[in-house]
């Protein structure tokens, strides 16, 4: 497990937004997964996934890694945002693209 939360670390300060996420963001494999891509493809940003169901021991690393323990999970400049729901509720307050601007604008 200690592997794995070390690849989590480091994708997740990698990249400037990645989303661990049921299936790929070309061919979602759920509603939620489905729902967190469309949010990021409104907003046109580049963004990294990483297939869950592909890996067992990362579905279950990325869950120990942030303290969440549904599919999918946004992570943004290094920082967890949460799952389906809560993505959801900050791109309709305006604050997902605030987040997203902000990553982007970071070197």
């Amino acid at each position: 497990m200690t592997e794995i939360l070390q690849r989590i670390d480091k994708e997740v300060k990698e990249h400037k937004i990645i989303v661990y996420m049921k299936g790929t963001k070309e061919e979602p494999q759920c509603g939620f997964s489905a729902a967190v891509v469309d949010i990021f493809k409104i907003l046109q940003v580049p963004f990294e996934t990483r297939n869950v169901l592909e890996d067992m021991g990362l579905r279950e690393g990325v869950k120990k890694y942030s303290h969440w323990s549904t599919i999918p999970q946004v992570f943004i400049s290094g920082q967890f945002v949460g799952g389906c729901d809560i993505t959801r509720e900050l791109f309709q307050s305006g604050e997902l693209q605030k987040l997203v601007n902000e990553a982007i604008a970071k070197k």
